[in-house]
């Protein structure tokens, strides 16, 4: 029996051993440390929680319309408008089982066989699959530690040729924490405005930026980028509801109808409860997002000093998001109990066996010199399990 071919292409998550390790020890009564969160560890707004509840009593628990109940759609053009500059009509938007989808959805909406998507490494690691889901080519673009980990315009034009279709931009981003500016972002659209590249602009980290960095959309630099930009949102990483499951994107009304086509047959409406919640949380008070950006912030800072002062190890101040990718490069071929760490994922596994401490491997976002490091944990927590990493580096050989 032939199966598919496509979906043969799509790579199992590299995380998953050591997350199962991990849950094991977990299990067995052993006190790991998790750096592995990618989510934040604070509760969901009473507010929020309180909306779900009154959909429930008011029987609002049937379908919606498939690409999202109206009067969300309405808060979403609303929060494009207040946040970031952008008008949009509700036909150019579509909400989602969760961003995930919205990009899943966009690339089979875009893509043809062929079809070339560039992506920036180091890259949250389904961007590459999503394209390969959609019939894509990933096409990956290196960008260096001492630029921020962000695109080169020289390199990108090195990669731009007549399949490439699209582009990915995800600012602030995860792993890195790199936030663009408005000068670095309108190179960018100026390049693609000039090859006709659509821009896929991942922006789910925009709420946590840090030190008075603003977050920029780049679809808000000129009529022409915003034409050619697909911007994708929801409410998972600012409102702390990673499992309702609820995404959304804004772009081009052609696109959006035929994701909006795409899910009326895939998935249909997302949960019509989480939508009712998630209206509320984007009209509602959003005072309390500045004391969570400020916990962020003093762990990050603790992170960032406490990497740089272990011997072998380093990292960059992520300017948003809640990652650090730390350069593991100076520590690779030293040993640990006869074994010798080879790369990102046996650092990790070694770790975790000698440690108890569980970290994500750079490889899994195409970046193999570099662990990735969450700060949604206790500070508490956060002290431990470094102190319990450079226990580990000092007893390497």
């Amino acid at each position: 029996m032939k199966l598919s071919q496509r979906a043969q292409k799509v790579s199992a998550s590299l995380t998953l051993a050591i997350s199962a390790k991990a849950n094991k020890l977990k299990e067995a009564g052993e006190n790991v440390i998790s750096f592995g969160a990618g989510e934040p560890d604070f509760e969901t707004p009473q507010y929020i929680c309180d909306a779900a509840c009154e959909a429930l009593e008011i029987g609002f628990t049937r379908y919606t319309a498939a690409s999202g109940y109206e009067n969300l759609k309405e808060a979403v053009v609303e929060k494009f408008k207040r946040d970031n500059q952008l008008n949009y009509d509700k036909d150019q938007i579509i909400v989602s089982n969760g961003a995930k989808h919205s990009l899943f959805n966009t690339f089979q909406a875009i893509l043809n066989p062929g079809d070339e998507v560039i992506i920036p490494v180091p890259y949250w690691l389904t961007y590459p699959e999503t394209v390969k889901m959609g019939g894509g080519t990933p096409v990956f673009l290196d960008t260096d530690e001492e630029d921020g980990f962000k695109i080169n315009v020289d390199k990108l034009k090195d990669k731009i040729n007549k399949n490439t279709k699209a582009l990915i931009l995800n600012s602030p981003s995860n792993p890195t924490g790199s936030i663009y500016s408005k000068d670095e972002l309108e190179e960018i659209a100026k390049l693609a405005v000039e090859n006709d590249i659509l821009v896929i602009s991942d922006e789910i980290y925009e709420k946590i930026v840090y030190d008075g960095n603003k977050h920029i959309s780049i679809a808000s630099l000129n009529k022409d980028i915003k034409e050619l930009t697909i911007v994708i949102n929801g409410v998972s990483k600012a409102y702390a509801m990673t499992g309702w499951r609820i995404g959304y994107a804004a772009g081009p009304k052609k696109i959006i109808e035929i994701m909006s086509n795409i899910q009326s047959h895939a998935t249909s409406n997302p949960n019509s409860i989480a939508q009712y919640a998630s209206n509320a949380g984007l009209r509602g008070d959003h005072s309390f997002m500045k004391q969570r950006r400020n916990k962020f912030s003093e762990r990050r800072d603790f992170m960032y000093e406490k990497i740089n002062s272990i011997e072998g190890l380093s990292c960059l101040k992520p300017g948003g998001a809640f990652y650090i990718m730390m350069n593991i490069e100076d520590i690779l071929g030293k040993k640990t109990a006869g074994k010798v760490i080879e790369d990102s994922f046996s650092f990790a596994e070694e770790l975790l066996d000698e440690k108890k401490v569980a970290v994500v491997p750079g490889v899994a976002f195409g970046a193999d010199n570099y662990i990735r490091l969450s700060y949604a944990n206790s500070l508490e927590n956060i002290k431990e399990g470094l102190n319990r990493i450079e226990k580990f580096i000092k007893e390497l050989s």
